[in-house]
């Protein structure tokens, strides 16, 4: 995997967020850029804009941001040769795992409502078509 570096709008038109959101999650400390050009421009690297699309994907399941970043941290330190093998990191990511999925069960259910809901209006709307 080439490991490019990437400006802050390359980024948001990568992976589908505003300048704005990408800032904010660095202000707060989900996702930062790995460099700066000597201009101070942000500069992203393959792993930043996969952290960005995890953020991304977990935002609708309903996890806090500060759960998305306990994730993203225990997701870096596994990908890391010293700890690979970390059990704390392994818990602390299966942990949000399982939140994450019950946020997923959730968002399952709620579609499952929402089909039903258009079913009974698209009855009615052939029953008034006869």
């Amino acid at each position: 995997m080439i490991n490019e570096h990437y400006q802050i709008g390359e980024v948001a038109e990568m992976v589908g967020l505003s300048l704005r959101t990408i800032r904010y999650y660095e202000e707060i400390e989900l996702v930062s850029p790995s460099g700066r050009t000597e201009g101070g421009f942000r500069l992203y690297t393959d792993s930043d804009v996969s952290r960005l699309h995890l953020v991304k994907a977990l935002k609708p399941v309903g996890l806090s941001l500060e759960t998305m970043g306990e994730l993203v941290g225990a997701v870096d330190e596994l990908g890391t040769a010293e700890t690979a093998d970390d059990d704390s990191a392994n818990e602390r990511v299966a942990a949000v795992l399982e939140v994450a999925y019950e946020g997923c069960d959730h968002m399952e259910e709620r579609l499952r409502q929402a089909r039903a809901a258009l079913g009974e209006v698209a009855a009615l709307v052939r029953e008034g078509a006869r």
